[in-house]
C-alpha cells in the first residue's frame, strides 16, 4: 500500500466561525490547528505527488487552485496558499510546520488581510497584422532589400538574421507596451509580479496585489487601457484570487551534511552569527571571484562559495524560527533540530 501523506493547501487564522469550519465536513478536507492558526489539509497517498509529466503536473495545479478557491468561497477569505505539492508524513509534521512558521505566518496573514490578487493576461487581438506592421519597419525593409539584391546567394544565415531582427523588434514592441500597461496600473497596486509570457502573441502575463476595495477602480483602469489601444489588445482578468504570486508559503527541507559542508567551505566555527556568515562569504568571494584571477578553476570555487552561503542563510533563518539565542549553533543535535525552514516562496 502507498504511504499515507497529508497534503497542505494553505493556512488560515482561527477567528472564523465554527460554521465556516463545519463547511469542510464530508469534503475530504479538514483542519489541523496550532494556537491561533490552522492548516487546511487532506489525506493523500504519497504517490499523489508522483507527477513526472506536464499533464500530471497540470492536473495537480488545477486541483490545488480549485480547492483553494473553493475554500475562499466557503468563507476562508484570508488564506495563505501553500506551495504546490507540499505534503507531510504525519499530523506532527504539520504541527511542526505551523509552530516553526508561526511568526512569519501571522505577519503574512496580517499583510494580506485587505488584499487580493488580480491576474492579467494581455494578448494581441490580431497577431498577424502586428507582424505585418513590424515587417514594414525601415530596418526590416532595408535588410530584406540587401538580401534580395543577390537572390541567387540567399543563405540560411541571411534568413536567420532576418528572423532574429523581426523577433527583436517584436520583443521590443511587446516590452514597451507591457511597461505602458504596468505604469498605468502601478498606482492602484501594492506590488506587481511579471510572469513569463507563454508565447510571442502575449504582451504581458502579470499579477497585481491590490486592496480589495480597489477592484472596481482597477477594472475601470483596464477599460481605459482597452480604449487607449483601440481594441488591438485583448485584456483578460482573473480574480480576485488568494495572493498566490506574492505570499505563497513553502517548506524547505535542509540537509545536515549540506549544512556541515557549507560551514567548512566558509571556514566557520561551531558557533557563529549572521554577520560572521556574511563576512566569511565576502572574504572568500574576494579571493575566488573569476574577475580577480586568471585561474579558470576559481569559477567552480566561486559557485561552491555562493551555494554554501545560500545553505547557511537558510539554516540561519531556520535556526531563528526555533531559537532566541544570539549565536547560531552548528552542534549536530541543533542542526538536526533545524532542518525545516518555513518561508515565503521567492
Amino acid at each position: 500500500m502507498p504511504n499515507k501523506g497529508i497534503y497542505i493547501y494553505g493556512i488560515v487564522p482561527n477567528f472564523y466561525s465554527a460554521e465556516v469550519f463545519r463547511s469542510l465536513e464530508n469534503t475530504g478536507i479538514y483542519s489541523i490547528s496550532f494556537q491561533n492558526i490552522s492548516a487546511i489539509v487532506s489525506d493523500r497517498p504519497s504517490t499523489f505527488l508522483d507527477y513526472s509529466d506536464r499533464e500530471s503536473l497540470g492536473h495537480l495545479l488545477v486541483h490545488h487552485q480549485k480547492t483553494i478557491e473553493d475554500l475562499t468561497a466557503k468563507g476562508f477569505t484570508m488564506l495563505l496558499p501553500m506551495r504546490l505539492g507540499t505534503i507531510s508524513g504525519s499530523k506532527n509534521e504539520v504541527l511542526n510546520i505551523l509552530e516553526r512558521g508561526h511568526h512569519l505566518i501571522l505577519e503574512s496573514l496580517k499583510k494580506i488581510q485587505n488584499l487580493s490578487e488580480i491576474d492579467l493576461a494581455v494578448t494581441w487581438a490580431d497577431f498577424g497584422s502586428n507582424l505585418k506592421e513590424i515587417a514594414n519597419l525601415p530596418e526590416i525593409i532595408e535588410l530584406k532589400k540587401d538580401i534580395q539584391e543577390n537572390p541567387d546567394k540567399i543563405t540560411q544565415v541571411d534568413q536567420v538574421k532576418l528572423g532574429m531582427l523581426v523577433q527583436r523588434k517584436l520583443d521590443e514592441k511587446n516590452k514597451q507596451i507591457e511597461l505602458d500597461i504596468l505604469n498605468a496600473l502601478s498606482s492602484l497596486s501594492h506590488d506587481i509580479k511579471v510572469h513569463e509570457a507563454m508565447n510571442d502573441q502575449m504582451v504581458t502575463n502579470s499579477a497585481f496585489l491590490i486592496t480589495k476595495t480597489n477592484q472596481e477602480k482597477f477594472e475601470s483602469a483596464i477599460d481605459k487601457l482597452d480604449q487607449q489601444f483601440n481594441g488591438n489588445l485583448n485584456f483578460k482578468l482573473v480574480g480576485p484570487l488568494p495572493c498566490y504570486s506574492f505570499y505563497t508559503l513553502e517548506v524547505a527541507k535542509l540537509n545536515p551534511e549540506g549544512v556541515d559542508h557549507a560551514k567548512t567551505v566558509l571556514g566557520l566555527n561551531n558557533q557563529t552569527t549572521d554577520s560572521e556568515i556574511k563576512k566569511a562569504f565576502l572574504d572568500k568571494a574576494k579571493i575566488f571571484h573569476p574577475d580577480n584571477s586568471l585561474d579558470h578553476g576559481n569559477s567552480d570555487n566561486f559557485k561552491m562559495i555562493q551555494n554554501a552561503y545560500k545553505v547557511l542563510r537558510d539554516y540561519a533563518l531556520a535556526f531563528r524560527q526555533s531559537s532566541v539565542d544570539e549565536a547560531i549553533s552548528f552542534a549536530s543535535e541543533r542542526v538536526i533540530e533545524n532542518m525545516i525552514l518555513v518561508k515565503i516562496k521567492e
